[in-house]
């Protein structure tokens, strides 16, 4: 599995990782054997969060994981409401109980929160320095967000910004990614494969059967040919992670990609979109 600098040059995370949203109405037994066989196949980037399932998916993941913590660079996030400064605290070390581990390698803020930012950085320096979490970012935060971030921070604080991408969703192609690609900042696509329908069409089943690939490996190797960009696709079936997990070795042609950008186009800007 292809790995790349992930906020810190020398923290190296694989490009394609694994999600958990919705994870609590699958069957467990499948979810804990599809997030396994993902780890198992270098998918170490397992992605959570205190809000999937009120704390059910981390606890899904914690027992994933039990007997392979250290292979994983495991991330959870905060909720808004609970972004305070000592909320942000507390917060961690619910997941942390959840997830039954003693650190996190990544948290994240979920979304912008109404509580001041500079409280949860201040939290999330707090962390780091107890060594609870190695790294922090944020989640579905535009540019001006981001600035933001960073003016609080300082350069180089500010790990990953997690956001909505995939092939019919490419809004963050105009000013986010550009931004945190200029800036060393990783970017991480949630619901790469589609929040809640795949983007089909028929250059991509072209482009997929002519590689021998399947469409979903086509549109994931889309997202992750990007540098600093990441892909957390979610799936509870052990085929699909197998499926998954291939597409990290198809590097498109020019000529495929801009198949695939004409029948895909990004549209106007319209605000960061979210699922």
């Amino acid at each position: 599995m292809q790995l790349r600098p992930f906020g810190d040059p020398a923290r190296r995370v694989p490009v394609l990782g694994l999600g958990t949203w919705n994870l609590e109405n699958d069957d467990r037994a499948s979810a804990i054997a599809a997030l396994r066989r993902g780890i198992d196949l270098g998918m170490t980037h397992v992605d959570t969060a205190e809000m999937y399932g009120s704390g059910r998916v981390e606890a899904i993941v914690g027992e994933a994981i039990r007997d392979r913590r250290d292979r994983v660079f495991l991330v959870s996030k905060v909720l808004p409401t609970n972004a305070t400064y000592e909320g942000t605290l507390r917060a961690c070390e619910r997941s942390l109980k959840q997830l039954a581990t003693d650190r996190l390698d990544g948290y994240l803020l979920h979304w912008p929160s109404s509580h001041p930012l500079e409280g949860t950085i201040r939290a999330f320096e707090r962390l780091l320095q107890d060594g609870k979490i190695r790294s922090y970012g944020v989640s579905n935060f535009d540019v001006a967000g981001m600035e933001e971030a960073v003016r609080l921070a300082g350069e180089g604080r500010i790990a990953c910004n997690q956001v909505l991408y995939h092939l019919g969703e490419r809004t963050v192609e105009h000013e986010v990614l550009p931004w945190c690609q200029k800036r060393g900042i990783a970017l991480v696509a949630y619901s790469p494969l589609g929040a809640r329908r795949f983007p089909s069409g028929k250059v991509l089943d072209d482009v997929a059967a002519a590689r021998r690939a399947t469409p979903r490996q086509i549109a994931l190797a889309f997202l992750i040919r990007r540098p600093g960009v990441f892909a957390i696709p979610k799936t509870s079936s052990i085929r699909h992670v197998e499926e998954n997990a291939a597409a990290a070795e198809i590097a498109l042609t020019d000529e495929e990609v801009r198949r695939l950008d004409a029948a895909f186009p990004p549209g106007p800007w319209r605000g960061l979109a979210t699922a």
